[in-house]
């Protein structure tokens, strides 16, 4: 009887705790965000300009309450568009990572509207030692002599500032930190900073100033010459002719006075039917 007894209060009490753990983990399960969300991620790391394929995405479930923002839930939306900015494996695709659609593979991908490309030429020293990758800014310097021929003097100049280095060589990956030198760089100009670049490339000899990616203050220097270097006094550019002596002007004819004649006394003399007049 009493072990009758005690297996009833073991079988009562093994039903009360599945009771409790079904009830706990109901409710845990209305606390917790379900995972109500099923967003496109990249199924591995794909690079920016790239042309998606079906394999390079998929579903995943994610978080509801931390869904990101542009999320996008389609997979077919994401069939042909092209990257504008590399992503990792996992990582959420949003409509600000692709380009417009219609948009072909390739460099031209990257541009943004109303930019365009240029290449210019660089060596280890143009190119900082091959620290400007793509996705830095960079500034232009451009040496050259300026003033007229007979007084010409070397002179460096920045001439464009924060520019975008949009591909070293032919390559466009923005993941890689290690420095590649390279003979050539791309840069994102607009069509008036194109004009001034194709300019400075034809005078001069170009070299490139890697900037902080975060500093918009412009540096707004004078350029550096000799002079300026080694704090020496600099004749001016240009030296202004000596003006020719201006010519007297012509005085005008002073009127001639009439001389005084001196004062003389005149008497009449009259001879019967004759007068006459006598002047002293």
């Amino acid at each position: 009887m009493k072990n009758r007894r005690a297996y009833l209060m073991l079988g009562l009490a093994a039903v009360l705790g599945l009771a409790a753990v079904l009830l706990a983990s109901r409710w845990l399960l209305r606390q917790t965000p379900g995972a109500a969300g099923r967003i496109v991620v990249a199924a591995a790391d794909v690079n920016l300009g790239q042309r998606l394929a079906p394999d390079m995405f998929k579903l995943a479930d994610w978080p509801a309450d931390a869904l990101p923002p542009g999320a996008l839930r389609d997979p077919a939306r994401l069939s042909g568009r092209v990257l504008k900015t590399s992503v990792l494996r996992g990582e959420p695709l949003s409509e600000a990572k692709l380009a417009p659609a219609g948009t072909l593979g390739g460099l031209s991908a990257l541009i943004a509207e109303g930019k365009r490309a240029i290449t210019v030429r660089v060596n280890d020293v143009v190119g900082v030692a091959g620290f400007a990758l793509p996705g830095n800014f960079v500034d232009i310097i451009v040496h050259t002599q300026a003033g007229e021929q007979q007084q010409q003097r070397d002179i460096s100049k920045i001439v464009l500032e924060r520019i975008l280095v949009l591909a070293v060589a032919q390559e466009v990956s923005r993941d890689d930190t290690k420095p590649r030198v390279v003979n050539a760089v791309t840069l994102e100009v607009t069509p008036e900073q194109a004009e001034h670049l194709d300019l400075a490339r034809s005078v001069g000899s170009l070299s490139l100033a890697l900037r902080n990616q975060i500093d918009p203050r412009p540096g707004v220097t004078g350029g550096a010459t000799k002079g300026t270097l080694l704090g020496l006094h600099e004749p001016a550019a240009e030296t202004a002719a000596p003006a020719a002596p201006a010519r007297p002007a012509a005085a005008a004819p002073r009127p001639q006075l009439a001389s005084a004649a001196p004062a003389r006394h005149c008497i009449s003399v009259i001879n019967g039917l004759h007068s006459s007049r006598e002047c002293l």
